[in-house]
């Protein structure tokens, strides 16, 4: 754990907690004897932390901002996408106890397990050294995503493609679900959106409504290449 710690420029008081955030259910059903718990109890107060946080940040950066285009915003910084990029930035696949099937079976690259673990993460430091500690590493690592294009004004991804295809008369657009996978507190979807029955954009998020606006966003940079 201590180049996990190095990496994170945070040591902690109580190593339980980050041992906890780094322990997959599989492991953890795997050593029920030993009473060791999942990090989904920490993923679900991590999301609100991070939420929290990101929310503050918005509001108090960008004081002209509609609530619609910080809603977007906060939804592309917290997604599964990027919270498994700041995972890989930490080598995270490294430091997850995992059982010996998602061992196997490929799980220390698994998108979805090494953003849960991110957000279980954030618990564990706020739970260990107060939301100072927590929001410095939301600060370098998820608020970096802001960036000055990212908050120029946009209604929504979906009526932006929705206008954008409207220039030509008899195209079509569709939204379709390709998955649905997750517990019920922490659901992720995939979508696809379609021009005239050929996919242009795929999407992932917590609801379908914010996946979908990722495929808008996709199928718009597709279409207007």
């Amino acid at each position: 754990m201590d180049g996990l710690e190095a990496k994170l420029e945070y040591r902690f008081h109580d190593r339980a907690l980050l041992l906890t955030a780094l322990s997959h259910s599989s492991y953890a059903n795997e050593n029920k004897s030993a009473g060791i718990s999942s990090n989904e109890r920490l993923e679900f107060l991590g999301d609100s932390v991070l939420g929290q946080v990101v929310s503050s940040h918005l509001y108090l950066s960008y004081p002209k901002m509609p609530e619609g285009q910080m809603t977007r915003l906060r939804a592309e910084l917290v997604c599964e996408t990027s919270l498994h990029a700041v995972a890989k930035s930490l080598e995270l696949g490294k430091y997850i106890r995992l059982g010996r099937g998602e061992e196997h079976t490929g799980g220390r690259t698994r998108e979805s397990i090494l953003a849960d673990a991110v957000e279980a993460l954030i618990a564990a430091m706020y739970l260990d050294g107060g939301l100072s500690v927590a929001k410095s590493f939301i600060d370098k690592y998820i608020l970096t995503g802001l960036d000055a294009a990212s908050t120029l004004p946009i209604s929504d991804y979906k009526t932006a493609l929705q206008e954008y295809v409207q220039r030509k008369s008899g195209q079509i657009l569709a939204y379709e679900l390709l998955s649905e996978s997750g517990p019920d507190h922490q659901k992720s979807f995939i979508m696809q959106v379609c021009l005239n029955e050929k996919r242009i954009g795929i999407g992932r998020g917590h609801t379908k409504k914010e996946a979908e606006q990722f495929a808008a966003k996709n199928g718009l940079e597709e279409i207007s290449k």
